[in-house]
């Protein structure tokens, strides 16, 4: 199945794991609007893309805070405007607050419900007359801490659980219209999450091209079969 002449959009394209799936879906073709809370940063990761010497989709920046369902359904708009349809709709945006309950603080806590959970729910709420449309995909980034819980982890790992679970009953509900939809959960990837600086000693973790590529693949898997929840770990981590 051929992606090119296909369109997206993938929140929180401008960086890490959206960054990495924008680039190879349009190398493949595809027509991607990435967006990002700042237009400077996505249109600074726009630029990037395009001069990749294989890009062949286009790419358009916008901004789009995730927690405003108005920003998300304007960013639909945009991209039916500029290329007629939506195909595929990476929810990808996300945050980390990671503290002992005794730390966190309401507002670390709404802040990562919000973007990681309430962000999703408008980004299908937005997406989904275009996506039944089109008999399109919709795609969640979730983590294995979606289903392994931790120490400091209370906001992150509800937020995480509670997407993963989004995303199945989801699936269930719009399977018979047509739409596809799943969720990816990775563990350690390397990038800037939680204010990381990438080095080389991540280069045991799964790299963002490796999502990238993960994504590629599914989105051209024959739409009879879907692969509704994917757990992706590095194959051979440190030891402790």
């Amino acid at each position: 199945m051929t992606l090119v002449n296909t369109t997206a959009i993938i929140t929180g394209g401008n960086t890490g794991i959206g960054y990495g799936i924008a680039e190879a879906l349009v190398a493949e073709g595809v027509n991607v609007a990435i967006t990002s809370r700042s237009m400077e940063r996505a249109s600074e990761a726009a630029e990037k893309i395009r001069k990749k010497s294989t890009s062949k989709g286009e790419i358009l920046p916008l901004e789009v805070d995730v927690r405003d369902f108005d920003a998300q359904k304007r960013a639909v708009q945009s991209v039916l405007k500029e290329w007629g349809k939506l195909d595929f709709f990476v929810a990808n945006a996300g945050v980390g607050h990671f503290a002992p309950i005794q730390e966190l603080s309401p507002e670390k806590w709404k802040e990562t419900i919000d973007t990681n959970l309430s962000g999703v729910f408008y980004s299908i709420k937005a997406s989904v007359d275009a996506l039944t449309s089109s008999r399109g995909f919709f795609l969640t980034i979730s983590s294995l801490a979606g289903t392994n819980f931790f120490a400091g982890g209370s906001a992150y790992n509800a937020s995480k659980f509670g997407l993963t679970g989004f995303t199945q009953a989801v699936m269930l509900d719009l399977r018979q219209e047509g739409v596809r939809v799943s969720t990816i959960m990775p563990g350690s990837v390397a990038t800037g999450f939680n204010d990381h600086e990438v080095n080389e000693k991540d280069a045991w973790k799964i790299q963002i091209e490796d999502i990238g590529e993960m994504v590629v693949s599914l989105f051209k898997l024959d739409p009879r079969t879907l692969p509704s929840k994917i757990e992706v770990r590095p194959s051979m981590p440190p030891k402790k």
